[in-house]
């Protein structure tokens, strides 16, 4: 599903809800537990609180619709956390994988002559996201500007002893991407 399933404010909102739950809890006043959930009802007052029109059925409809599967409930949806993307530090308890044999990276072309030197480093964020196909990398690049796909040798990267993850929604995450691992930039 798209984001175009939602109205644009409820555009507005998913995009609220995600800087809450993974940068600022603090900007309405919530507490994340430490593994990143959130009370569902105390989000919506806090978030009412700041002038936005937000009830149960629109936070059901922002996780339901968002086209990045950025959010999760429990089972019975009175929790709520992002899946992964957090500059605050939580612990998703992700488990150890092994990833496929390539993964894509996408960033700017601004940044690839820095990416040549120095790697893929998580900037501000707990983890390196990288992404199963050319087609998702090239998204997430646009949202930086001119796309530019980084091909990466994770099976080797395995190999060597670098841990992986898989967040809920299948983004594949892992510390850091020494430039030798770098295969081809699309």
């Amino acid at each position: 599903m798209k984001d175009d399933k939602l109205s644009k404010e409820e555009v507005k909102i998913s995009k609220f809800v995600s800087l809450v739950l993974r940068h600022k809890p603090e900007n309405i006043g919530l507490t994340l537990s430490k593994d990143g959930w959130a009370n569902v009802y105390e989000l919506i007052e806090k978030i009412k609180a700041t002038g936005r029109n937000i009830d149960k059925y629109i936070l059901e409809m922002v996780v339901l619709y968002n086209d990045k599967k950025r959010f999760s409930f429990n089972e019975n949806h009175t929790l709520i956390r992002a899946n992964q993307g957090h500059s605050i530090n939580v612990d998703l308890g992700f488990e150890e994988k092994e990833p496929p044999e390539i993964l894509f990276h996408g960033t700017s072309i601004d940044y690839i002559d820095s990416i040549k030197q120095e790697g893929i480093n998580k900037m501000n964020r707990l983890h390196v996201h990288l992404s199963l196909t050319e087609d998702i990398a090239k998204k997430v690049g646009e949202r930086h500007g001119k796309p530019a796909i980084i091909k990466i040798n994770s099976k080797q990267m395995y190999e060597d002893g670098i841990k992986f993850y898989l967040s809920e929604n299948k983004v594949w995450l892992c510390d850091y991407v020494d430039p030798k691992y770098i295969i081809d930039i699309i």
